[in-house]
């Protein structure tokens, strides 16, 4: 199973959206600060997360996610 997600950022506007097979793990290395492309926007919350069984389907929806108009999904505006 594969987990499309969405961390917004406590500290700064901003929205990150991704996928993983280990979701707490994956929150756990963008708050640590591991990821070079979130770690200036840290601290993060959890907004978003939807289960897909193959990697094709998630791919698919966090690309739509990563819009505009999936941005407003995510965050109900």
């Amino acid at each position: 199973m594969v987990t499309v997600y969405a961390l917004s950022s406590i500290a700064r506007n901003y929205v990150y959206v991704g996928l993983t097979t280990n979701l707490e793990e994956r929150v756990y290395r963008h708050n640590s600060g591991y990821e070079r492309t979130t770690r200036p926007y840290r601290p993060f919350k959890l907004v978003y997360q939807k289960d897909f069984p193959t990697r094709a389907e998630a791919r698919k929806f966090e690309k739509y996610l990563k819009t505009t108009t999936g941005k407003r999904k995510i965050l109900g505006t």
